[in-house]
């Protein structure tokens, strides 16, 4: 485990060269939140952090880029898009548009529905070499399969796994529900269960995790909770000693 105190440019410039399995991380989103007048999130910035990102990633890992859009003058920023793009020049593949649903979004007074999710990019350097889905039960368990029907791409349309029955459990699908809500001081605290499923989706015990914006620590948590080994960079200090408290009485609770 490394626990860093710093700006995660300085920070990651010094970390091996692709030496991370796995990042899960929400970096800033647009000028919502300036985290104590810390905070210089501009494009040339978030750029050079994806750029960072790259090299620190090993070849079939995953960066996980939590993130939402600011609404100026009546129009969502779509900053969001523009990051995923651009992880997608450096080189990472676009492996997954995911959502996180929050079953509590915040009540705003204005003329559109409220704002009930964020963005999960899954991003991979090449093909992610971990795969274990997250697996939901299956509300046809036991029942006769009728197959599907298929089109290829010449328009052909076939059927595949007809006969026998449905499995117990399935793999879910990329639209994960899950409670926000701060339990420390933070302001963007990560739900844990949902850093944990990640972890668990895209990384095996011993592999490195990463955050560079740790924030409260969740993800440092988590990981090692789970059995993985943990980089975290975080730049404001008051915010650096919740994480490291966090962090290290979960080391005491394992």
């Amino acid at each position: 485990m490394k626990l860093i105190q710093g700006d995660c440019l300085e920070e990651m410039a010094k970390i091996e060269y692709e030496s991370v399995d796995l990042t899960v991380t929400s970096p800033p989103y647009d000028s919502l939140r300036t985290y104590n007048d810390t905070l210089d999130w501009c494009e040339d910035v978030w750029k050079a952090v994806i750029k960072k990102l790259y090299r620190v990633t090993k070849k079939g890992g995953v960066v996980v880029w939590v993130v939402g859009d600011a609404t100026i003058k009546g129009s969502e920023t779509g900053t969001s898009f523009k990051q995923a793009l651009y992880f997608k020049m450096c080189g990472f593949n676009l492996h997954d548009t995911m959502i996180w649903k929050k079953p509590n979004p915040i009540p705003r007074t204005h003329n559109r529905y409220e704002q009930a999710f964020e963005y999960m990019f899954v991003l991979s350097k090449g093909k992610p070499k971990t795969w274990n889905p997250r697996m939901v039960d299956c509300k046809c368990a036991g029942k006769k399969r009728g197959g599907t029907f298929q089109h290829n791409g010449d328009g052909i349309r076939s059927q595949k796994h007809k006969g026998g029955v449905y499995a117990k459990t399935k793999q879910d699908d990329n639209v994960w529900s899950c409670a926000g809500g701060s339990k420390t001081q933070h302001p963007a605290e990560f739900p844990e269960q949902l850093v944990c499923d990640h972890v668990k989706s895209w990384s095996n015990e011993g592999d490195v995790v990463f955050d560079p914006f740790m924030g409260s620590g969740t993800t440092g948590k988590v990981a090692l909770a789970n059995g993985r080994d943990f980089i975290g960079i975080e730049k404001v200090p008051e915010y650096y000693e919740i994480a490291k408290s966090r962090i290290e009485g979960s080391i005491k609770a394992i």
